[in-house]
């Protein structure tokens, strides 16, 4: 069986290849499109590198690309015009008509957009899916500024068309053209256009003269086509139907059938692919090294950072630790009042003074104790508490509160100091190009505000009034009751006993009864007084309780207070270094995005690379 594929199997063969290559293109404009968004952050990457990958993307944008120079009136862009069978797509004249490149793509709708002076002209030619056709201004010596435009636009092209008259071949001129060309390295065709107005033989007498100065004078000799931009408009039929003969005698079938093979070309195609893939890699290889190197700068100085973070967490734990301090002070002061205060409760409750106790309460039975008391202008809990002092501790709580706002204040303003002159020291050492981004300056605060512990003075000053005056009000009702029950009792007790005794008569040998009987009511007595003790026991836990309350809600009115004036200094000293702190995060937030961005751009380079590498593989009759 014959293995040479048909035509119809190479058609199909190089219509899959070519949808295998303009999926590998758009992926690689993606790629370049992302490395672009990235490239001018990189700090370190010059322009020239960031022009490199804008040419690239150029490149990646434009399937295969033709480029036509040559003299003014050489006839470039008729014989573009007759190639895709609109006459005035381009406009053409005896003079220099344009003094822009025009770059001839694929669209579905015609349309012109100008950028710089470079004209993108979209026309829906099917010729123009596989190639981009660019139209150069005249190469003329006198039109300085079109050769250096289209100098400048050599370098993206994958193919040259030298055009020239056939009338005027290889003057001078020409051979410096094409001197010119094939030092860019490009791969150059002349074209002799006009060659109708040439006898059969004249023509090939001007190619074969072509050939033979491209020999002598510059050592190779180039593609020679001969064509008619005149003939090629007369073969387009006006219902847009070829005259293939017409068309095969103008000499533009020849174009034609160049591109087909340059992409039937897989080595030549995967080329084209991997020209933009590898000025890609070379500039993203430079950006990375650079974002590397910058992020290992950066790195160096995110210990600076560090030491501040470190510096204000030991400042917040020292304010932290004065707080603590006070508030130890502060408990140590209520419990020497609860301890006070127990103490005269025990006094007033204390077993040895029972008889005394029972005849308050015999005199609060009777409604006399009240007078006694007005008569001893007191009572008996506050001359207890007064005795011992009890709230002298919490009198001098107001002293060791107003100790705290000049404790956190001085250790705030300390603080500060030493955090402006170690970021001002860290800043004048910093390199000069991160020296340059600090946004502000590391100064001191000129103002400081106190109200947060300066607001709190009424509510402490409830706080200790409560301590001092309601707990003797309860103490006081509560003494009066107890001795109230205990009178009560003792009295009951008494008047059960001498019942007892006027009525039990003893029998005969048993006189002793009524002496056990004393004995028995004695006794109750003195169980009786011990709901003395019990009751101050009670009531001095009850008491005991209460102070806690009170210390916990103190503790809780300065621990707010103070935690807003802490929170307020902690603040002012992140304030005063910040210009410093948000450069290193601002930086290494930047390094950070930019090593992520360049790794994704990375492993889609590789992705791409492994594609190119299987592009074509299978496919019979392709070369490469």
């Amino acid at each position: 069986m014959d293995a040479t594929p048909t035509a119809a199997t190479s058609d199909k063969t190089g219509t899959k290849l070519a949808l295998i290559y303009e999926s590998i293109r758009r992926r690689e404009y993606e790629l370049i499109t992302k490395l672009l968004d990235v490239l001018p952050k990189v700090e370190g990457v010059d322009e020239e590198r960031v022009a490199q990958v804008r040419d690239a993307l150029f490149h990646a944008d434009h399937p295969y690309m033709i480029v036509f120079v040559g003299p003014f009136s050489s006839g470039k862009s008729s014989l573009i015009n007759a190639l895709l069978g609109k006459s005035d797509l381009l406009a053409v004249g005896p003079v220099p008509t344009t003094d822009r490149i025009s770059i001839l793509r694929y669209g579905e709708e015609p349309n012109t957009m100008r950028a710089g002076d470079v004209d993108t002209v979209f026309y829906p030619s099917p010729l123009l899916q596989k190639v981009s056709f660019v139209d150069t201004p005249g190469l003329e010596s006198v039109f300085q500024k079109h050769e250096e435009t289209t100098r400048r636009f050599l370098h993206r092209s994958d193919t040259v068309l030298l055009t020239m008259m056939a009338t005027q071949a290889m003057t001078a001129r020409n051979l410096e053209y094409l001197r010119m060309l094939r030092e860019y390295g490009k791969n150059v065709i002349i074209v002799l256009n006009q060659v109708d107005l040439l006898s059969p033989e004249e023509a090939e007498t001007v190619r074969q003269y072509v050939l033979d100065q491209s020999t002598s004078l510059l050592g190779f000799k180039p593609e020679v086509w001969m064509m008619s931009a005149r003939k090629a408009a007369e073969a387009r039929r006006p219902d847009d139907s070829v005259d293939e003969s017409l068309w095969k005698e103008s000499g533009l079938n020849q174009l034609e059938a160049y591109v087909d093979r340059q992409l039937s070309d897989v080595a030549r195609l995967r080329q084209k692919l991997q020209t933009p893939l590898m000025i890609t890699q070379k500039v993203h290889q430079t950006a990375l090294d650079v974002v590397r190197a910058n992020q290992a700068t950066m790195d160096k100085y995110q210990t600076i950072g560090q030491n501040v973070d470190q510096q204000l967490d030991a400042q917040k734990r020292e304010q932290d630790r004065i707080v603590r301090e006070l508030n130890d002070e502060i408990a140590g002061k209520f419990g020497e009042t609860s301890m006070r205060g127990g103490e005269a409760i025990t006094d007033i409750f204390k077993l040895s003074r029972a008889l005394g106790s029972v005849a308050r309460g015999m005199l609060e039975l009777v409604g006399l104790a009240r007078l006694v008391r007005a008569g001893k202008d007191g009572s008996y809990v506050r001359t207890a508490f007064e005795s011992r002092r009890a709230f002298e501790p919490i009198n001098e709580l107001p002293q060791i509160v107003e100790k705290l706002a000049p404790r956190l204040e001085g250790k705030d303003v300390q603080d500060i100091d030493s955090l402006v002159k170690y970021g001002k020291r860290e800043i004048d050492g910093l390199p000069a190009q991160i020296r340059d981004k600090v946004i502000g300056e590391i100064v001191a605060p000129v103002g400081y505000d106190r109200s947060a512990l300066q607001s709190i003075r009424a509510d402490l000053a409830a706080i200790e009034s409560e301590a001092k005056q309601v707990e003797t009000a309860k103490l006081e009702s509560a003494v009066r009751n107890t001795l109230l029950y205990l009178g009560a009792y003792e009295v009951l007790v008494l008047i059960i006993g001498i019942f007892a005794l006027a009525l039990v008569q003893p029998p005969p040998g048993q006189e002793l009864l009524p002496f056990i009987m004393i004995i028995f009511i004695l006794a109750f007595a003195l169980i009786g007084l011990l709901i003395l003790p019990l009751r101050g026991r009670q009531l001095e836990n009850a008491y005991t309780k209460r102070m806690l309350t009170l210390q916990g809600k103190y503790i809780e009115v300065i621990n707010k207070a103070a935690n807003k004036q802490i929170t307020y200094g902690m603040n002012l000293r992140r304030e005063s270094i910040a210009p410093l702190t948000r450069l290193i995060e601002a930086q290494t937030r930047i390094q950070t995005e930019q090593l992520n961005q360049l790794q994704g751009v990375q492993q889609e380079m590789t992705a791409i690379e492994a594609e190119l590498t299987a592009m074509g593989k299978g496919f019979l009759g392709l070369r490469g």
